[in-house]
């Protein structure tokens, strides 16, 4: 499960979301609100991708990757093709 790649984009977009959910916290706010109509964008950013993380996540935990079973042939079972 370490190398599925929704544990992979769960991973990238949840320390993304967290990283724009704390610029979003330490900003200063006045120059953003003129820039975006009052909307603090960094903020919303962040939780949609923290959103989106967790269901990947939660993806990959509750439907993991099946890996087939493989038999083994034994020489009398081998006939080779002419």
């Amino acid at each position: 499960m370490l190398f599925d790649i929704r544990t992979m984009i769960g991973a990238l977009l949840g320390s993304y979301g967290v990283i724009l959910v704390i610029t979003s916290l330490l900003q200063d706010s006045a120059t953003q609100d003129v820039k975006t109509g009052g909307v603090d964008v960094n903020l919303w950013a962040g939780l949609g991708m923290f959103g989106f993380a967790v269901v990947f996540i939660g993806w990959a935990l509750l439907r993991p990757v099946q890996v087939p079973e493989t038999t083994t042939m034994t020489m009398e079972e081998f006939t080779p093709d002419p």
